[in-house]
């Protein structure tokens, strides 16, 4: 256990205190920027690994029908679901083309800059 005892948090300050005042004035700079980025990929890395919520599914339950159904009532059936899927499709379709423009966005700035 006398190992242990020198073990002294105070003792490494003041070595590590005596070690910077040994140090040019450009390689204390040249550490601070090394340090820097090393904190900034590390932040970037922690930032990046956030995990976000799962998606959560839109779940369509199947409607039963009697075997007996006409013809008539099917259509009737369908007259009313359009709207909903119609109103659903274009939505969609929205989504799709904003996200298409953002992409064209970026590919623009980046022909633009000769990427």
């Amino acid at each position: 256990m006398d190992y242990l005892k020198r073990f002294n948090p105070l003792l490494a300050f003041g070595d590590f205190r005596r070690w910077l005042a040994t140090r040019k004035t450009y390689e204390l700079w040249f550490m601070m920027l090394a340090m820097v980025v090393t904190l900034v990929i590390l932040y970037m890395f922690v930032k990046d690994s956030a995990v976000e919520a799962p998606y959560k599914r839109d779940i369509i339950y199947v409607q039963q029908w009697r075997l007996d159904r006409s013809d008539a009532d099917i259509k009737a059936q369908q007259a009313k679901d359009l709207p909903e899927e119609l109103k659903r499709k274009a939505e969609y379709e929205a989504a799709q083309k904003k996200r298409q423009a953002e992409f064209k966005k970026y590919d623009d700035w980046l022909t633009q800059h000769g990427f």
